[in-house]
């Protein structure tokens, strides 16, 4: 005994006491990463159909300035930039060019006219292909 202290009060963590502590985490994460992973995927969803919105009412102020919506050759960039021959042209409709991108980092599909409305404006969801379901859903403005 040196200075009071005994050689039980030193003990430290054994390997066994770590790695007990370290399975524990990694369980813990496995339950918890997919619960945030989906939590997120549905933030974008969400995030997307916002998007479409704010989009859908720069296209009605650019209609209004113009007297019709961009053709699906201008597409969605006549709300960022100025397209060639259009008089009446007063945008940008958006504030950031960044806004024509959907959450998963592709292009907003736009066609005007579109199938039933003057323009369709969609998404294509997590998957980018058309159907789905869930976060692979395809999401339209005019949904």
């Amino acid at each position: 005994m040196k200075n009071g202290v005994t050689k039980s009060s030193e003990r430290g963590f054994t390997l066994m006491e770590m790695l007990v502590v370290l399975v524990l985490i990694g369980l813990i994460a496995a339950v918890a990463v997919p619960q945030v992973m989906g939590l997120m995927e549905s933030a974008k969803a969400k995030a997307a159909r916002i998007q479409l919105e704010t989009l859908s009412q720069s296209l009605i102020m650019y209609q209004l300035d113009i007297g019709d919506y961009p053709t699906t050759e201008q597409g969605l960039a006549a709300l960022w930039t100025e397209p060639g021959q259009v008089d009446a042209w007063n945008g940008p409709y958006v504030r950031r060019e960044r806004q024509l991108i959907d959450p998963w980092n592709r292009p907003f599909i736009y066609r005007a006219p579109g199938e039933k409305k003057p323009y369709d404006l969609i998404t294509l969801g997590a998957d980018g292909k058309q159907g789905g379901r869930g976060d692979d859903a395809d999401i339209s403005a005019h949904d």
